[in-house]
């Protein structure tokens, strides 16, 4: 089967790297990739937002599926068009993907559905945002309703955070993802993801992740889309878990359907564990990333058969097995992210660092000649297995030192949470 990967970053590397172990695959194709993902699959500069130009490349290339990995070609309904056209494709119709695309439209499914979640309110103008954020006072969170590349949430601990937030939103800050905003109740807790497959009916568990969003050590400074990640997340008892599919995951999946307008593909519940059990925070309607990675390491079996399951409603018979090992990612980027930062600066040493139980997989990198160069704000993802979340860190840590690249930077903490649980601290 000739397959078409959709996207360039860290997690579609991950998915590359773990499809073309399955036997059932032919060629993969990726559009338009990475320097990383050009090793194992031919690159192609398909305008994937021409969705006429996917269909007639998937038809070239007699592509058996198409997998989509982000999130902006699934909110503008490229699944749709594609299984118009009598093309299976990965991912869910641009309908349900409002689920990522709209948090206004989540926190409507959880009101419809009675799924524990955040208090909120929706506004689409400012004086009543600002309004409503004096009433209730800091912490709160702000968020700008659509899809804002992972930054569109600001959690304010102080009532000018949270008023400078709304004026950024309002002022165009996140462009038309910012038209509207979504204003929650801070919870309290510990956040975990939690990943299931669902193809329209049923829903498969796959494996918990927790992840770092803020840029430096400690969870300090800004918000960015993700620096950091460890498979499985410890806090996600198999009690939470049960807990999770019933009250979160299988309402979702079935009010979705209820609509007529069904899941199918990947759904990642984002989770805030509090005092009164699990409580969604918000839904991505993709393989997160940095997450990916480390689920990836961890799967066992063929991720191509899952993946079609998900297209052809036949999850019901299917089980996914996972390594007893914790898989853990350190993200690299480029000096000066989540802001301004420089790109085409030359990364050296990876040459020697794959391995069964290490890989790193390429974000933003491409190839200048035989140089090896930054082409984005997360660059690398080093990403290794141990038996416990300590001695994967170690492993990743040990990496990480032999690359050559001093315009990078990263982390020295990812797994801190985890670990001071191992210690008992």
């Amino acid at each position: 089967m000739n397959l078409l990967l959709i996207g360039s970053g860290g997690r579609e590397h991950a998915l590359a790297w773990a499809l073309v172990k399955s036997p059932k695959l032919t060629k993969l194709y990726a559009a338009p990739g990475n320097a990383g993902i050009a090793q194992i699959s031919e690159l192609t500069d398909l305008d994937v937002s021409d969705h006429a130009a996917v269909i007639g490349f998937c038809r070239d290339k007699d592509i058996g599926l198409v997998i989509v990995g982000p999130e902006a070609p699934l909110v503008a309904g490229l699944v749709d068009d594609l299984e118009a056209a009598g093309i299976k494709a990965f991912g869910p119709s641009k309908a349900a993907a409002q689920l990522e695309g709209s948090k206004a439209f989540t926190k409507g499914v959880c009101d419809e559905a009675d799924i524990p979640t955040a208090g909120y309110g929706r506004f689409a103008d400012r004086d009543a945002a600002l309004t409503y954020v004096r009433e209730k006072g800091a912490p709160i969170v702000v968020k700008a309703d659509g899809l804002a590349a992972g930054k569109g949430v600001v959690v304010a601990m102080t009532q000018t955070e949270a008023e400078d937030a709304v004026t950024a939103c309002f002022e165009g800050s996140f462009g038309a993802a910012g038209a509207e905003v979504v204003i929650e109740e801070f919870l309290e807790g510990e956040e975990a993801s939690f990943f299931v497959l669902s193809d329209g009916v049923n829903a498969l568990p796959l494996a918990t992740a927790q992840d770092h969003k803020r840029a430096f050590d400690g969870d300090q400074g800004p918000n960015t889309g993700g620096m950091g990640a460890y498979s499985p997340a410890p806090v996600m008892t198999d009690a939470l878990v049960s807990e999770v599919m019933s009250r979160i995951i299988e309402p979702t999946i079935a009010t979705l359907a209820a609509r007529g307008t069904p899941f199918k593909g990947v759904l990642y519940a984002g989770l805030m564990i509090t005092a009164d059990g699990p409580k969604l925070i918000e839904y991505n309607t993709r393989f997160g990333d940095p997450e990916c990675q480390v689920l990836m390491m961890r799967l066992n079996g063929d991720l191509l058969d899952l993946l079609l399951a998900s297209v052809d409603g036949t999850l019901d018979k299917m089980s996914a097995d996972w390594k007893d090992e914790v898989a853990l990612t350190v993200v690299m980027a480029a000096r000066g992210y989540p802001e301004s930062y420089e790109k085409g600066t030359e990364i050296k040493g990876l040459e020697q660092l794959s391995s069964g139980s290490l890989e790193v997989f390429h974000a933003g990198t491409k190839r200048d000649g035989a140089r090896l160069v930054a082409n984005g704000g997360r660059v690398l993802n080093v990403t290794a297995l141990g038996r416990t979340v300590r001695e994967a860190q170690q492993n990743a840590y040990d990496a990480v030192a032999r690359i050559d690249w001093p315009e990078g930077f990263c982390r020295s903490d990812i797994g801190w949470r985890a670990i001071a649980r191992e210690s008992g601290d």
